[in-house]
């Protein structure tokens, strides 16, 4: 009976061996390439932005492509001082605002420029409005400085001449 008990010591003691040797080995590998530990810090701070930064990236690729324009020139109003006789030609989409001076609508055709505000059209010649808010949606289209000083709002691309 006494030797039985002995291999049954034996047998307990190499499956608790056993048993602590995976535990540990278990342990070991965690956050490894093999068995990843992931916490949601690590997501919201490292791993989105990297994902955004690479669906940025081909977003920017695929409008190359296309020859789509992402730039963001159009996002805020620049005072644009004039004096008399210079003329300002807007992209299309520019929008101008006459806030000091006077100023004419430079247009080689109908329609010059569109009058947001007053929802009309604004054609060669016709003087700006102070503090309506004009839009060139045609090339070509510009507003002509007609006192010694006029101050615009502008957003969007330009130049001056």
């Amino acid at each position: 009976m006494k030797k039985n008990r002995w291999y049954l010591r034996l047998l307990t003691l190499l499956v608790l061996c056993g048993a602590l040797n995976v535990t540990i080995s278990a342990a070991a590998e965690a956050g490894s390439s093999g068995d990843p530990l992931v916490t949601l810090s690590y997501l919201n701070e490292t791993f989105m932005d990297s994902i955004m930064e690479r669906v940025d990236q081909k977003i920017e690729a695929r409008n190359a492509q296309l020859g789509v324009s992402t730039g963001t020139a159009a996002s805020t109003f620049a005072v644009v001082t004039l004096t008399s006789g210079q003329v300002l030609t807007g992209d299309v989409g520019c929008e101008v605002m006459l806030r000091v001076g006077t100023a004419a609508c430079v247009s080689p055709s109908t329609p010059g420029l569109i009058d947001e505000s007053a929802a009309a059209t604004l054609n060669n010649g016709g003087a700006l409005v102070q503090n309506h808010l004009y839009m060139m949606t045609v090339e070509g289209r510009g507003v002509r400085a007609t006192a010694a000083t006029t101050k615009l709002l502008v957003r969007g691309s330009y130049t001056v001449s």
